[in-house]
């Protein structure tokens, strides 16, 4: 053998044993625009860590939804990292399905942590999901076509603020209507906002007995609110709008005013991606005077399932990706209006973030009032803002926005829909077991 022939032989096996040791990450994700930046930014992680590859699963928020329940509870063991919100956390943890975050550094710093967000990713004092980015709810408007019809928008504004506003700026020839808001059918969709929005008019899912209330006159209230609103001033198929396809709108200078994700704010307000971005003010999600405002409380956040064989390449990714390092990559690669918002303390604190941030105040002040123990005006059984901490409510939560985004295309009635919600809530609810 010649030493050239050896050297390549060696070459080749170091070569092979390289490969061999590398591992590859599945992970499952959103098809946000939050995420998708992060995907353009991994050759910071694997500088990092030169011995795990990334593949990439990223997916429609429903389906993402349903494809990871699917894997997670089957033990499919698909993906290593989990997109999850802070509905399926508790949840999950619980079943054992989550693997505890413990090791995610020693410049983590997860004090650092917004107390509203890590508390509902905590169970029994451990982290079981990492938040990518938190939000709440809160209005966005067009200032220029507030001023131009005389209208002032309150840091607080009622729902019959909202309305009367909504309709005067609207002007369909010119294809400008003046509010967008969620009608696409969705646990996390619609009825995240229709939720939300219900607790500002003393609607709650469940009296303390567990018993569905769409036969109430305050659910009744907030449909029929929301589905004349949409009809005289809301874009046209409105009710195929989720957060993606109402994002699109606004962006365009179609939308007078969108009641949304606060982590929206800093996609309106970038020139490069809105053609409105001068033109954008923000306020407190909307209220009726019962003391409950109608934003909600979410993260996105990254956990890792019990069955990966790869937990501990895995928890160095979602350190990477949650750290405050990422923030200060997201900056220095695409400005401070961009770092992820609404899962840390120093980012609020922040000079430079205030400063590219206008929405910062009116961000933090959104995730700080909502209350996931006390979020709706009578008491109710279960915690959770715009969702219900119960296994069963993804299923139910889904049906009943099926009927809500049928009322809105005008294909039931609102009677017709709430009839429907309550009929298939107290079938699901007595088949579970919860009302007796």
């Amino acid at each position: 053998m010649t030493l050239r022939t050896f050297l390549l032989g060696a070459c080749s096996a170091l070569a092979f044993a390289g490969m061999a040791s590398a591992e590859t990450l599945t992970i499952a994700t959103v098809n946000n625009g939050d995420m998708i930046r992060m995907q353009k930014l991994t050759d910071d992680f694997k500088a990092k860590n030169p011995g795990i590859d990334l593949e990439w699963v990223t997916l429609e928020e429903n389906v993402l939804r349903q494809k990871v329940t699917t894997d997670i509870a089957t033990k499919g063991g698909q993906y290593d990292v989990l997109t999850i919100g802070t509905y399926e956390v508790p949840i999950w943890a619980k079943q054992g399905w989550l693997v505890p975050l413990d090791n995610l550094g020693a410049n983590y710093d997860v004090d650092d942590l917004l107390p509203a967000i890590r508390s509902g990713l905590t169970m029994d004092g451990k982290l079981y999901a990492a938040p990518f980015y938190g939000e709440s709810s809160m209005v966005m408007y067009r200032k220029d076509l507030f001023d131009a019809a005389g209208l002032k928008m309150p840091d607080a504004p009622t729902w019959d603020f909202i309305a009367d506003a909504a309709r005067k700026i609207t002007n369909k020839d010119k294809e400008i209507y003046g509010i967008c808001l969620r009608g696409k059918a969705g646990w996390g969709e619609n009825m995240a906002f229709l939720t939300a929005m219900s607790n500002s008019f003393g609607a709650r899912w469940f009296d303390e007995s567990w018993k569905p209330q769409f036969d109430q006159p305050e659910w009744k209230d907030t449909l029929d609110f929301y589905v004349k609103l949409m009809k005289d001033a809301g874009p046209p198929g409105a009710s195929s709008n989720g957060f993606n396809e109402n994002l699109a709108l606004f962006q365009t200078g179609k939308c007078g005013m969108w009641i949304d994700a606060t982590v929206a704010a800093s996609f309106v307000s970038n020139p490069k991606e809105s053609t409105v971005a001068d033109k954008v003010g923000f306020a407190l999600a909307p209220d009726k005077g019962l003391g409950k405002r109608g934003n909600w409380l979410w993260a996105w956040s990254l956990a890792i399932p019990a069955g990966t064989q790869k937990a501990e390449a895995a928890e160095k990714f979602v350190a990477w990706a949650t750290s405050k390092e990422y923030s200060n990559l997201v900056a220095e690669k695409e400005g401070w209006l961009n770092a992820p918002p609404g899962t840390r303390s120093s980012l609020y604190a922040n000079a430079d973030y205030q400063k590219a941030a206008p929405f910062a105040k009116t961000t933090i002040d959104s995730i700080n009032s909502a209350d996931p123990s006390k979020p709706t005006v009578k008491p109710v059984p279960y915690v959770g803002v715009q969702f219900v901490a119960i296994p069963e409510f993804q299923g139910i939560g889904t049906a009943v926005g099926q009927q809500f985004s049928a009322a809105l295309a005008g294909q039931l009635s609102v009677d017709q829909a709430l009839q429907a919600a309550q009929q298939l809530a107290t079938r699901e609810m007595t088949k579970a077991g919860y009302i007796k």
